[in-house]
């Protein structure tokens, strides 16, 4: 019993560490590594193996057409009136002639060999890989909109905790002064109301850092939905670097079109396939009465074999309208490439504005801080000094603490401006 005991035992603890381990949180992520875990978490992948399975079948249905196609068949019939040779023959004393049976039956097998099919089979062939090619294409323009949502909620993440930062910077700093005017109340040459003041925006600024972290929550919550992986507030998230933009448009929809263009090509191809007569061989083989021999009316088999020529001309009556629909499509699709291509530039365009909106910014923010810290430092010594006020302190510091604020905004709204850039122009990866 004690061993059974010790053994449950270290099988809960086994059981537990190894629980444990997997619910760990990742520790450290990149926007590169929540790309990819986001476009293996994204249901639409699945898609692809569907649609490499599906292939994979008619493919497998189209070779088998080259295997020898069997028919079997049967029928049972009455006729009216059959062949009475006494009619045609003249009467010849002592020879009597057959008379055929007017119920006759018949079972017979047909069997096909092509030997020429003017490359039709591997027409349907090209076809089916065309479309397979075109439908995985879909599915990877349909995918890289999942990197779109990560940028989102990733610099949003990045953007809390580099607020955070700032936040403390401020609270302690703040902090810093309370605790003079304490010390300067308890010697009698400061007054309470002073210190009130401190502690109220002190207040302010941990509300300010609730309501960050808050956020902070919110999107970690649908970062780790997306990638499919647990991630918190523990979790750092590595700060993405400056993207070079490449105003190279590397899209996706780009393949797609060249895709269908290869798809018109081979459906050119089976027009023409179309109208080509085809070569095969038979073998018929049968049972029944009456066999070939009409003279005997009696049940027994018989077989044919030959080549058969199948020419199909009907095709060649739509075969002019059928190209022109084609070229019709052809063209349709040059100009779906071409709008694609405009808005496309259109949007790097206004994107390329935004990126030296945000550079020129940050050189006002720098300018505006530089400016800032320096009147608040200037009211830290005439606070010290009894010439203005703990209010106007505050004032200054609030105003220092807003510009500094606002250079990690566009700090940030600047890399995802560049991240976005990359994103349009098909070149983040």
């Amino acid at each position: 019993m004690i061993k059974k005991k010790k053994i449950r035992l270290l099988f809960l603890f086994f059981f537990s560490v190894q629980t444990a381990a997997q619910a760990q949180n990742i520790s450290n992520l990149t926007i590169e590594e929540c790309y990819t875990l986001a476009r293996e978490n994204f249901p639409l992948i699945k898609k692809y193996d569907l649609v490499r399975k599906s292939s994979g079948f008619s493919l497998q249905n189209a070779s088998k057409l080259y295997l020898p196609q069997v028919a079997v068949s049967g029928q049972a019939s009455y006729q009216s009136q059959t062949i009475n040779f006494s009619e045609v023959i003249p009467s010849i004393p002592g020879v009597n002639f057959p008379t055929l049976s007017k119920d006759q039956y018949k079972i017979q097998a047909d069997i096909s060999q092509i030997i020429y099919d003017a490359g039709d089979i591997n027409n349907q062939k090209a076809s089916i890989r065309a479309n397979q090619a075109v439908q995985e294409q879909n599915i990877e323009m349909n995918l890289r909109e999942v990197n779109d949502r990560v940028n989102q909620i990733y610099f949003a993440i990045i953007l809390m905790d580099e607020q955070l930062k700032q936040n403390e910077i401020r609270k302690s700093e703040l902090q810093s002064q309370l605790d003079k005017t304490l010390a300067a109340l308890a010697n009698g040459t400061s007054f309470r109301s002073n210190a009130d003041q401190l502690k109220a925006e002190l207040i302010n600024v941990d509300m300010n850092s609730i309501e960050f972290k808050a956020n902070k929550q919110a999107y970690l919550k649908m970062l780790s939905i997306i990638i499919d992986k647990k991630v918190d507030s523990e979790t750092k998230l590595q700060m993405p670097g400056e993207k070079i933009m490449s105003a190279e448009i590397n899209r996706p929809e780009i393949k797609f079109y060249d895709l269908q263009k290869r798809l018109f090509d081979v459906e050119d191809k089976k027009l023409q396939s179309a109208f080509t007569p085809k070569v095969s061989a038979f073998f018929q083989g049968a049972y029944g009465r009456p066999t070939l021999n009409i003279i005997k009316n009696e049940f027994g088999p018989w077989f044919v074999i030959g080549l058969r020529l199948n020419w199909n001309l009907g095709s060649l009556y739509s075969l002019k309208n059928n190209r022109q629909s084609l070229h019709i499509s052809r063209q349709s699709l040059e100009v779906d490439k071409e709008i694609f291509l405009y808005n496309t530039n259109l949007s790097l365009s206004q994107q390329s504005g935004d990126i030296q909106k945000y550079k020129d910014l940050i050189e006002q923010d720098k300018m505006v801080i530089g400016l800032r810290e320096s009147v608040k430092k200037s009211s830290l010594a005439q606070l010290e000094n009894g010439v203005i006020t703990v209010h106007e302190y505050i004032s200054q510091l609030n105003s220092e603490n807003t510009s500094r604020q606002t250079l990690i905004l566009h700090t940030i709204q600047l890399l995802q401006a560049e991240y976005k850039y990359n994103h349009i122009s098909g070149s983040e990866n």
